[in-house]
């Protein structure tokens, strides 16, 4: 049915918001199919015409039915209603992942127990945090600026702080001007507004497998189809990806190529050059998400895509949350000129700027060279954390369990023997008070998985031997109790 057909009443004297009263409504059609899938809503101006409300009404009635999945923005084109019931079933949040155990004994293991040992968290301990030296900062930036800090910032973000990004990306051989780079409020808004920039429903994208699951998230939430490229321990299999780049035509690549999560895989510089020649024989673009660089364990950082990138086809995100402060979601992407435009419109729908304020702070806090003595002073902690962790898993993980160590990040990739499934493993961990993540949630297809991940960021040095022996004797009892021919499924052999 056509929409505009419908004659919507919002009742002015009610004591719910106007904007709840129409996303109710048109939620309501959505559900009991009365509005088809990819039915054109109207636009929001004419729509606020005809029901005699403000735009702010229609946006945000809008903007409820988009955070649900219930329909989907094209830039430029307009919100359309999405496909209801489509497969959305990859966890953004690990804590989401628990839903399937009982809700009581989550609450009585996670809240009364104080054995709990955490390796699927990947956010720094609040020990890490630099607070003296950001109050310390955040006290100069309102001393300087009075009212000014508190203004919104444009779209593409506070100028001073492109221009202090451009100067700090040289330390990884990036060089790009200031008019490419655009502010963003966290590398997880970076990948959603490229999502909404650039992919429209049924657009194909590839990513690693396994990978990130926001990213997956992000993707399905703008239909798109993905495809997965296994990753070798040296990087994307590149065989498979140009088999897939001949017969479809993505709208970009999702890749982590240094210090991969999950895996903690780095591509080898062959890899990397390899794949942006591939990308510019077909066409494509590469978006990088560079998870953790700074996190590097042998005196050097790893290549970026974008340094050896020659013929701007790499899309560049950075966030500074998992190196600096979680909270204050900062981070920055460097785009073409050619993706320019769709971009700014896309961020400027998502949230108008990222806090000017914050802005402010990071530039001040980076010129000041605080940003480089944090990073110097949690690669100490994180290398010792790092080296207990391998000298941990030599000493207690069964032999049968296969892993390969890491040259930065925050992330171990463990393998059982074939047959073996991670999400009974992350059961019985939970029980037992350890918390893994399975390997299951990283793939855009339900799979089962025998492979799951270990962080060292939640995780100090007095646990982590103690932690690391206990999932061992876990493994052990799963491999004592198991019966393995019940298993039924091919293995994950790419990894």
């Amino acid at each position: 049915m056509n929409i505009e057909k419908i004659k919507f009443q919002l009742d002015k004297n009610s004591d719910q918001h106007l904007y709840i009263q129409l996303y109710s409504k048109i939620k309501k059609l959505i559900l009991d199919g009365t509005l088809k899938p990819h039915t054109k809503l109207p636009p929001i101006r004419k729509f606020a015409d005809e029901l005699n409300v403000n735009n702010v009404t229609i946006v945000n009635a809008y903007n409820l039915l988009q955070k649900e999945n219930l329909v989907y923005k094209k830039v430029g084109s307009g919100t359309f209603v999405n496909i209801i019931n489509y497969d959305m079933d990859i966890e953004v949040d690990y804590k989401q992942y628990l839903y399937t155990l009982n809700k009581e004994k989550i609450n009585h293991y996670i809240y009364n127990s104080e054995n709990i040992i955490d390796f699927s968290n990947t956010t720094p301990t609040n020990d890490l945090f630099p607070v003296e030296d950001f109050k310390y900062v955040i006290n100069l930036v309102l001393d300087r600026d009075k009212g000014n800090a508190f203004k919104y910032q444009e779209s593409q973000g506070y100028y001073p702080l492109r221009e202090t990004i451009k100067n700090y990306l040289s330390n990884y051989t990036i060089n790009c001007d200031t008019s490419n780079i655009q502010i963003i409020s966290g590398a997880q808004q970076g990948i959603d507004i490229l999502s909404k920039a650039l992919i429209d429903y049924g657009d194909i994208v590839f990513t690693e497998s396994p990978t990130y699951t926001g990213a997956i998230a992000a993707f399905k939430s703008r239909a798109a189809k993905i495809i997965e490229i296994p990753i070798k321990k040296d990087g994307i299999d590149l065989n498979y990806l140009e088999d897939k780049l001949r017969n479809f035509r993505p709208k970009f690549i999702y890749v982590m190529p240094n210090f991969q999560n999950p895996t903690g895989y780095t591509y080898s510089k062959l890899k990397k050059i390899k794949l942006l020649e591939l990308a510019n024989k077909y066409e494509t673009l590469v978006v990088e998400d560079d998870y953790l660089n700074d996190i590097s364990f042998n005196n050097k950082y790893p290549e970026t895509l974008k340094s050896l990138d020659k013929n701007n086809r790499v899309i560049y995100i950075k966030s500074f949350s998992k190196t600096f402060m979680p909270g204050l979601r900062l981070g920055f992407m460097i785009i073409p000129i050619s993706i320019q435009n769709e971009i700014l419109v896309a961020k400027h729908i998502s949230d108008i700027s990222t806090s000017g304020l914050m802005q402010r702070v990071l530039d001040l806090y980076i010129k000041m060279g605080l940003f480089k003595k944090h990073i110097n002073e949690i690669n100490k902690i994180y290398k010792k954390r790092f080296d207990l962790m391998v000298k941990s898993l030599s000493n207690y993980i069964p032999k049968q369990v296969s892993y390969s160590i890491p040259e930065g990040g925050l992330n171990f990739w463990l393998s059982l023997p074939h047959g073996y499934l991670s999400d009974e493993l992350h059961e019985l961990c939970f029980k037992k008070g350890i918390l893994i993540t399975p390997g299951s949630i990283f793939y855009a297809n339900k799979v089962k998985s025998n492979s799951f991940r270990i962080s060292i960021a939640s995780v100090n040095e007095s646990i982590i031997e103690a932690g690391i022996s206990r999932l061992s004797e876990i493994i052990n009892d799963l491999f004592n109790k198991s019966d393995i021919n019940k298993y039924h499924f091919n293995p994950l052999t790419h990894l």
